[in-house]
């Protein structure tokens, strides 16, 4: 009896530690994936100095580097994706996570050709070209065709609905050109992001202060009298409160510019992070049921973040309309 006992106790301390076995590789083989998932979307938002389509081909890019003085101009080929470092002109290179060192410890300035750069060349000649069409086919008839016609809705919205309401008639025309410009660029660029090409530019924090910082520029160039007459000597209101009044006001103006930064960089980047943990999912559940699902959801949020693309764009161009309004508005005070 007693040892039929001991036999039985061997076999359950066995399948129990099989059991632990088990079930510590799955738990490891799951981190592992939970890990390379991770790393798969944080490379998904840097930027690159090559261009990859898949594990085997990839396209490399021009570095271009001011160091103490001299310019060293290579192929980022010759860092073999980030594994072996690179010497010119005596000078030793390294890419580290998308950052260029280099060896000796000097600082260069970094006028690199990256791959968000290059999207945003390729989206200045799609618009180039658009724009272009548009204008011959106006040329040839009163009514537009091709190009024109597809456009033309869009570029009339633009006008009536978003420029005129937001800063009137008398001035509107002299936006017009910016209004349509980072419409168009947001709405491609985003498109693109939506691709499986790895284009990441608006998520980029860099990309969306330079656009929030034309609208600045733009709108404190052009500010009238009676915009800067509110801010710094507000009319109808004591004395006292002038003063108190005047350095927020002046702070207002900077961050109406840094909340299209941030809100045009967190929207983007927060539907790629969901998009990317979405598909994820589907090599962590691995059964049918579980993979449907995460390839379900996934679907339907990549045709909500087609919305988002166009939605983005049109925010971002219509609080810049009203910055432009607020800055050229008339006030008449008795």
């Amino acid at each position: 009896m007693n040892t039929k006992i001991i036999i039985f106790t061997i076999v359950i301390s066995v399948f129990s530690s099989l059991n632990v076995l088990a079930e510590e590789q799955m738990n490891h083989a799951e981190k592992d994936i939970k890990t390379e998932i991770k790393e798969t979307i944080a490379h998904h938002l840097m930027d690159s100095h090559d261009f990859i389509l898949t594990h085997d081909i990839s396209f490399p890019l021009p570095i271009i580097l001011y160091t103490d003085g001299n310019l060293d101009v290579f192929s980022s080929s010759n860092f073999h994706h980030g594994k072996t470092p690179y010497t010119v002109n005596g000078r030793t290179y390294s890419l580290d996570h998308g950052h260029i060192i280099e060896a000796s410890g000097l600082h260069p300035i970094d006028f690199s050709i990256t791959k968000n750069v290059t999207f945003i060349m390729i989206v200045f000649l799609i618009m180039l070209i658009m724009f272009t069409r548009m204008a011959k086919s106006y040329k040839k008839n009163a009514l537009p065709n091709g190009m024109g016609r597809l456009l033309e809705p869009i570029v009339l919205y633009i006008r009536d609905d978003i420029a005129i309401p937001n800063i009137g008639e008398k001035h509107y025309k002299k936006y017009m050109s910016y209004l349509l410009t980072v419409f168009f660029f947001i709405w491609i660029i985003n498109l693109f992001g939506l691709t499986p090409l790895g284009v990441n530019v608006t998520n980029n924090i860099a990309v969306t202060f330079s656009l929030a910082l034309i609208t600045y520029v733009l709108t404190t160039v052009t500010a009238n009298k009676s915009y800067w007459g509110h801010i710094f000597w507000m009319p109808g209101v004591p004395i006292p409160m002038k003063f108190i009044l005047a350095p927020i006001e002046l702070l207002g103006t900077i961050i109406k510019p840094f909340s299209l930064m941030i809100r045009l960089y967190a929207n983007i980047t927060a539907g790629h992070v969901v998009l990317m943990s979405i598909l994820g999912m589907i090599f962590i559940f691995k059964g049918w049921v579980g993979s449907s699902l995460s390839f379900g959801l996934a679907f339907a949020l990549s045709l909500l973040e087609l919305l988002v693309a166009a939605l983005q764009a049109y925010i971002f161009t219509m609080l810049s309309a009203l910055y432009f309004g607020a800055a050229v508005e008339e006030h008449h005070h008795e």
